[in-house]
């Protein structure tokens, strides 16, 4: 009987297994298609042909950044899903060594900047991209401005063209600049949360809002005098590009509302009217007049011009090509509220910003750091940590500048103090050299819901930093002399970096932020000048051609790092799920930037040196 079965399965047994090789077979050959398919598409580069005679068509999306931010498949499919899709970020130096390259490039005859997609950026990276403009136009060669509508930053950007043109249903938004902060004392009060501050500094305002409920006269007087040097190099800059009367503009700007009634609403005329932009044109009628400036394209679709992200590739990029140079400049970007450990997207964190630093202090080939910084502030603590780092890469020989961006306030210029050399841009915040800490108790709060915390210790002091009880006389008085110790660490890094006495620092320090260009006439900082002119600087210091830059960036190799990338989206996805998504982007934004450096994890001792200016104020749109 068993033979029988033998005989009768023995043709079904080998007829599943070829079905089932077979099937394992096509399978397999199947994965490795696909994974050809995708090394092909990752590695295949098409060839890229400058049209003769043609425009380069500049279009940022997003914000305009300083350190590259990949964003992956994921990244964008968790940005869909929570209904807020991510533009990718245009990267500074792209949009640089394009109009750069262009300016020299025969075959480049016009430059096309279309803001639409454009995001927030800073004073200090528009002006680059200005400066980078003026000398395409010293060429001879036009550029010429688009936008179906532009805010403050757009039009900025769009004003170092020799055409402005805007969309008839468009508008030019300009309302002058201002800063926003949350005040939390009447909430804090509500919920019985005690914060114990602690501080160092008449204009030390960081920590106003858990004191107060609105804005301190110093602190209105501080603010008011920065942004007025920073809206005065706005404001200068469009009068002269626009050929306008200062006083006229400002006149319009302030009585929006009333030249907006002379035109009936008509906001494109308005633009018109002021001499704000020199047409109003739709899409059709920008295509046909580009067509009759520069040409047809071979396709006869289009305006004869190749966009910046295909010209980009016709040409190495500036600080990535190392090939036959023996001496280096290292260039480390970092931004953000600066934190202990690892930082998200948008946050300096010591450790990952130290292995940056550590990793060109350890490279024989890099004989000078140019350290790129955009930060508030933040951590002591891990200010300090960097700091260090930076002067052990001088003390083992390298030459080491700064460079400042919109913002290298209180942790930043802690951080930037010991430098060879400080550049910084005239529309550049720096200074508010002042510490404090800020410790939150919720005793009451919890009594209030009937919660009581009771226990016993082995010493007087081992209730010390528990948030459940009163902080007593002698914790407070601990708490005010490291506050006091660091402010003095601060004050005697100050002066030991910049050759100043102790006293010549207290001077200009109690928290107080200044300008760039009053920072140069206190001896804050040496030089103005955008990052261009920091690497020059290097470069004569270390005497290395300047054209050896190296951007130094720490590639994401594991996957918590990829997921620090998709916190965005996921929080986004959340706060839709949650409801919380109702609030407004700029409230929202506010609330973060003003706050995360005061999570738990922040600073170790609670220890902060930050001047609390959002970087959005500066990140204007």
């Amino acid at each position: 009987m068993k033979q029988l079965f033998r005989i009768l399965f023995m043709p079904l047994f080998w007829l599943w297994k070829f079905l089932s090789s077979g099937l394992s077979v096509l399978s397999n050959l199947l994965f490795l298609a696909l994974v050809l398919a995708i090394l092909t598409v990752a590695f295949y580069t098409p060839k890229i042909d400058v049209p003769a005679a043609c425009a380069l068509v500049v279009s940022p999306a997003g914000d305009i950044v300083e350190e590259r931010s990949p964003m992956d498949p994921m990244t964008r499919i968790l940005g869909h899903l929570s209904g807020t899709p991510l533009e990718k970020d245009t990267f500074l130096q792209d949009i640089l060594d394009g109009v750069n390259a262009a300016s020299g490039d025969a075959r480049i005859k016009m430059l096309v900047i279309n803001t639409n997609r454009m995001g927030g950026a800073s004073l200090d990276q528009l002006r680059a991209i200005g400066t980078a403009v003026e000398a395409f136009k010293k060429t001879g060669k036009e550029v010429i401005a688009l936008g179906d509508s532009f805010n403050q930053a757009q039009y900025y950007l769009a004003s170092w063209a020799d055409k402005i043109y805007l969309h008839p249903m468009g508008a030019v938004d300009i309302r002058g600049f201002s800063v926003f902060r949350l005040y939390l004392r009447e909430m804090l009060d509500k919920l019985a949360i005690n914060m114990h501050v602690f501080r160092v500094g008449t204009f030390k305002s960081a920590v106003e809002p858990f004191l107060r409920n609105d804005m301190s006269p110093e602190d209105r007087e501080a603010n008011s005098l920065w942004l007025g040097n920073l809206w005065q190099v706005y404001r200068d800059d469009i009068v002269r590009h626009r050929k306008l009367d200062a006083e006229v503009f400002v006149d319009n700007v302030n009585q929006m509302v009333t030249q907006l009634a002379s035109v009936g609403g008509d906001r494109g005329r308005l633009a018109v009217a002021t001499g704000l932009v020199d047409g109003l044109k739709s899409h059709q009628e920008l295509e046909q007049l580009l067509k009759e400036h520069i040409g047809v394209s071979a396709d006869a679709k289009s305006f004869r011009h190749i966009a910046l992200s295909d010209y980009l590739q016709t040409f190495p990029s500036s600080y990535v090509d190392t090939k036959g140079k023996k001496e280096l400049i290292g260039i480390i970007a970092a931004s953000g509220n600066i934190l202990p450990g690892e930082g998200a997207v948008g946050q300096i964190g010591a450790d990952d910003l130290i292995k940056r630093i550590r990793k060109a202090r350890q490279d024989q080939r890099i004989k000078a750091i140019v350290l790129r910084i955009t930060t508030g502030g933040g951590s002591a603590l891990a200010s300090e940590l960097i700091r260090q780092e930076l002067a052990q890469a001088k003390k083992e020989g390298k030459i080491v500048v700064v460079s400042m961006g919109a913002m290298a306030a209180s942790g930043g210029y802690w951080l930037a103090a010991d430098a060879d050399l400080i550049v910084a841009a005239p529309t550049t915040l720096t200074g508010s050299i002042g510490i404090f800490g800020a410790v939150p108790t919720v005793e009451k709060t919890l009594a209030n819901l009937g919660i009581h915390g009771d226990g016993v210790g082995t010493t007087d002091i081992a209730h010390f930093g528990n948030p459940a009880t009163t902080m007593s006389p002698e914790e407070e008085t601990a708490l005010h002399m490291e506050v006091m110790q660091g402010y003095r660490r601060f004050i005697d890094i100050v002066a030991q970096g910049r050759k100043m006495r102790p006293e010549q620092v207290e001077k200009i320090a109690e928290g107080r932020v200044w300008d760039g260009t009053t920072a140069l006439k206190l001896g804050l900082v040496d030089k103005l000048g955008n990052l261009e002119e920091a690497i020059a600087e290097a470069a004569k210091l270390a005497k290395v051609p300047e054209e050896n830059g190296l951007f130094i960036e720490l590639t994401p190799d594991n996957y918590l790092e990829r997921f620090k990338r998709v916190e965005q989206p996921i929080e986004a996805l959340l706060a839709r799920l949650t409801g919380s998504a109702a609030l407004p982007v700029s409230l929202r934004r506010t609330a973060q930037e003003q706050f995360d450096f005061l999570l738990p994890a922040a600073d170790p001792r609670g220890l902060y040196a930050h001047s609390l200016v959002p970087l959005s104020a500066l990140r204007f749109r």
